[in-house]
């Protein structure tokens, strides 16, 4: 400790004069504090390091990471979550590390064969603060693999950032209280920062595969994986939350290998998505193109053989094999509006299916709103002519 001494201007009466040397080194930190600081930031800093090193060995170990969520809803600003299933592992399939936790939202969960758990399962769950430094440590630096990324990586980062600004008021609260400095401050943890996330099913439509179903299990039988039949069954609901989501998990994983394997994947890095009005996490362009300005006069629905016109809507669902983005940015660049839902203002939706039809393509069909696929829109957006040309 280093201690200072009183003004020594004048001796105290009755005493001999200061020593000034002796005053002079009682100021000075002596070197055993100075040497007891260095090594105390020495022994700090190879702590770092040794944790840092263990951390990418970790990571290397297992490079991927399988998330699987439980929810109250579909969308991020309106649901909560109820649990939550993660499972590390690397190139060949091996798993690592695993966690599974069920949640108390502390609102109502709502009914149990949405996601398999009691009321009293859920009442009884850990809140998401208490989970979210774990789900850092797992999260952080893998390849996060999910199953409709926009909801899933909704939920999380919705849970986070909530979790956070309730830990940020709560310490608000406690600096303005009496004892300052006395308690505690909550660390609840941080939003997780993957490498880059991928989508197996956006995944699937990249690669053309045709689907009746889009749930994980039909979209697994339709690669060829031996996958339980993703139809409700009563088998299945008297099994436990934590045994059904776990086998979710690790059908997520085989999915993703075979994927891999077969062509483009659905790749995005968590700087490219950003939170839409409903709270799923989607790209910068999708989601500046729903909020961009409508400069052009919507002309009205397309004609088929006509060219497009500028201020014409566009749906883009979503069977197409392109990247969506590519395809919303060429919408806007051509000076006609994008929308995320069918309306009957809606000039033209791009999608790939013409049979079978489901989602915004059948609501479409039923408008008489034309279909075109995406590489025939790539084409119309074009000869895109001015307003009225149409």
């Amino acid at each position: 400790m280093i201690t200072t001494n009183g003004p020594q201007d004048e001796a105290v009466p009755g005493t001999a004069p200061a020593d000034t040397d002796s005053v002079a080194a009682a100021d000075a930190p002596s070197d055993d504090s100075s040497d007891s600081n260095s090594t105390a930031d020495s022994a700090n800093a190879k702590r770092r390091r040794e944790q840092d090193a263990a951390r990418r060995a970790e990571v290397e170990a297992h490079p991927f990471v399988a998330v699987s969520v439980q929810s109250t809803g579909i969308h991020p600003s309106t649901g909560r979550l109820v649990a939550v299933d993660v499972v590390t592992f690397d190139d060949d399939g091996e798993t690592g590390e695993e966690f599974h936790a069920v949640l108390n939202p502390g609102s109502d969960p709502g009914p149990r064969h949405y996601h398999g758990l009691s009321r009293e399962e859920i009442e009884a769950g850990q809140r998401f603060p208490q989970v979210l430094k774990t789900l850092g440590r797992l999260i952080d630096d893998r390849t996060l693999v999910v199953h409709d990324g926009p909801l899933t990586w909704g939920f999380i980062v919705s849970e986070a950032r909530r979790a956070m600004n309730a830990a940020a008021r709560s310490n608000r609260s406690r600096g303005r209280g009496r004892g300052r400095g006395r308690r505690r401050r909550q660390r609840v943890g941080h939003v997780p920062r993957p490498a880059r996330i991928v989508d197996t099913l956006a995944s699937t439509r990249r690669q053309g595969l045709p689907l009746d179903d889009t749930r994980l299990a039909d979209v697994a039988r339709a690669l060829g994986l031996d996958a339980p039949s993703p139809v409700a069954s009563v088998e299945r609901a008297g099994r436990p939350e934590a045994e059904t989501t776990r086998e979710t998990t690790l059908l997520l994983i085989d999915v993703f290998l075979t994927e891999r394997t077969l062509g483009t994947m659905s790749v995005r890095e968590p700087g490219e998505l950003r939170a839409d009005r409903f709270g799923l996490q989607r790209s910068h362009v999708r989601v500046d193109a729903v909020e961009a300005p409508r400069p052009h006069p919507n002309p009205g629905t397309w004609t088929p053989g006509k060219p497009l016109a500028r201020g014409m809507e566009v749906v883009v669902a979503p069977e197409v094999q392109m990247d969506p983005n590519d395809l919303i940015a060429a919408c806007m660049r051509a000076g006609l509006a994008y929308s995320e839902k069918l309306t009957r203002q809606t000039s033209v939706v791009v999608c790939n299916k013409t049979t079978e039809l489901r989602g915004k393509a059948m609501h479409a069909d039923r408008k008489g709103i034309p279909l075109v696929s995406d590489d025939e829109f790539m084409a119309a957006v074009a000869r895109v002519k001015d307003d009225g040309a149409a």
